[in-house]
């Protein structure tokens, strides 16, 4: 029987998936939304599994365009296996699988492959950065002062 994770695991494997889907956004990597058909748009997947077993956590997949799947989908379906289209596909998915890992990494987070026959390409998330730790793009207080703006002086100088 599939068992489910409490809530505040739940909680947390729902905070630790938008902190990476943040950093790959930040990088300037196109992240698909949670429950968007991905017949629609290629980019950086995020997924959750909440099973209550060593095979739950956070995974990151590559979905290329929609498009290139189509083609492989084609070539493999019609058992042409010698397609270049496999090849390239297949070199696509582990080069955004190295380059995600290394973004993730940059940023703090602790990531592996998901050595998992049923999450080919996929990374796991093991945990991100401390939650003390602002993202390096966040909004800096330095940024919010307006160019000419200045404190009234004291001591009633003008």
């Amino acid at each position: 029987m599939f068992e489910r994770v409490g809530a505040d695991e739940s909680a947390a494997l729902e905070a630790l998936a938008r902190k990476v889907r943040n950093e790959l956004a930040a990088a300037g990597l196109p992240v698909l939304s949670p429950g968007l058909d991905p017949v629609l748009a290629g980019g950086a997947e995020v997924d959750i599994d909440d099973g209550a077993d060593a095979a739950g956590g956070v995974f990151v997949a590559w979905q290329a365009s929609p498009r290139l799947r189509a083609c492989a989908r084609r070539a493999f379906g019609l058992k042409q296996l010698d397609e270049p289209v496999l090849r390239h596909s297949s070199a696509v998915g582990a080069a955004m699988m190295q380059a995600m890992a290394a973004v993730l990494a940059s940023a703090g987070f602790n990531v592996e492959d998901a050595r998992d026959e049923y999450r080919p390409q996929q990374l796991r998330v093991l945990a991100g950065p401390s939650s003390k730790q602002q993202p390096i793009w966040s909004i800096r207080d330095d940024e919010l002062a307006l160019p000419g703006w200045q404190d009234t002086p004291t001591g009633g100088a003008d």
